[in-house]
């Protein structure tokens, strides 16, 4: 097969992939970052302690974790016809590719916040601040760096769940490679869909890589964090009141 005839292919395969992964993450983060958090708020010694829900929702990601993609898939054949009409395209597979990242994302966001100074959350809280607040205010800017290199970690993942959707009819670059490389015994195509993924996936891993190191380094410079902000702020009120008395 001549690079004519595969760039056609490579093109509309990586299409269906592009749909996939980014619809998929988009959902994925939507849904799994105020999991990730209330993982955090309801667990011992948190904010909204209540191990009823932290244990309920734990065991719900750990199950959505532990379940092989490929069986994922299959188990959600009648849900995917049910939202998109379908099982098999690039859009049908968004559903089992956005089920499968949600849990995924969300224990890397629990590691990411857990990761918070929790002076942090003390300082916030002597001034009167309320769950919301802390979440907004120190909770996620803090974990911002950590936060998007679980995004990266997360889009990676879903680019090798997205290749094993191809096997059963979900399109996209994993597909390509079955139905020419492997039924038709194009091996040329085969490697050159691996080096598009592998070249992808570096791609995105340095991006990245890149954002999260340029995000700390702004939260370096900007100076001393919220506790300290709020605790400068404080002396000039408690002189007052000295004053005062």
């Amino acid at each position: 097969m001549t690079w004519s005839e595969m760039q056609p292919l490579l093109e509309q395969a990586c299409t269906e992939t592009l749909i996939m992964v980014g619809w998929s993450t988009l959902i994925a983060v939507v849904a799994g970052l105020p999991l990730g958090v209330l993982l955090v708020l309801t667990d011992k010694g948190g904010l909204l302690e209540n191990t009823v829900v932290n244990k309920v929702i734990g065991q719900v990601v750990n199950i959505g974790r532990s379940m092989p993609f490929i069986i994922l898939m299959v188990a959600l054949m009648n849900f995917t016809r049910w939202i998109t009409g379908t099982t098999i395209g690039s859009y049908a597979a968004i559903v089992p590719l956005a089920i499968g990242g949600i849990p995924f994302f969300a224990r890397l966001v629990e590691t990411a916040v857990r990761e918070v100074d929790h002076g942090l959350v003390e300082a916030v809280q002597s001034m009167g601040g309320n769950t919301w607040t802390i979440v907004r205010k120190v909770l996620v800017p803090e974990a911002l760096p950590s936060l998007i290199a679980s995004t990266t970690t997360t889009v990676i993942a879903l680019i090798g769940y997205s290749a094993m959707a191809g096997t059963v009819g979900g399109g996209g670059l994993g597909d390509l490679a079955v139905r020419y490389g492997f039924q038709r015994f194009e091996t040329g195509l085969m490697w050159v869909t691996v080096a598009v993924l592998a070249v992808v996936i570096s791609l995105i891993q340095f991006a990245g890589d890149y954002a999260a190191r340029a995000v700390h380094r702004r939260g370096a410079r900007s100076g001393p964090g919220p506790r300290l902000r709020l605790l400068k702020a404080k002396e000039p009120a408690a002189a007052d009141i000295g004053k005062v008395a």
